[in-house]
């Protein structure tokens, strides 16, 4: 059977806390290292990094899960496919060409 769900999540809280704690002091590292020099501004600390990844996340990257969604809607097409008959799959097929043969350049040259 599958894993626990407790455990499954207490799994990932514990990936997002290390993740947020290792791009917090790359965030940190890297600012520090390039902006003072490069415009003469202050360092930051590791909290003010990790609220800089948080601003950045919010105004360019969003919070919207990442794939996944392709290959549901892929699987989703594959079972749909395999349970049509024979008939509706070559009228799918017919339906997709929009009209036009396999081997015509246009619409127009069909008519």
């Amino acid at each position: 059977m599958g894993r626990h769900p407790i455990l499954k999540g207490i799994r990932i809280a514990i990936s997002v806390v290390i993740a947020v704690i290792v791009f917090g002091f790359i965030v940190k590292s890297l600012w520090n290292v390039l902006i003072p020099p490069i415009f003469g501004w202050h360092t930051i600390t590791f909290w003010q990094g990790i609220g800089l990844l948080l601003l950045s996340k919010i105004l360019f990257g969003g919070f919207h899960r990442h794939g996944g969604g392709r290959n549901r809607w892929r699987q989703r097409m594959k079972d749909r496919w395999e349970n049509m008959t024979p008939d509706e799959r070559d009228k799918f097929r017919r339906g997709m060409r929009c009209g036009r043969g396999p081997f015509t350049a246009s619409a127009e040259t069909q008519i």
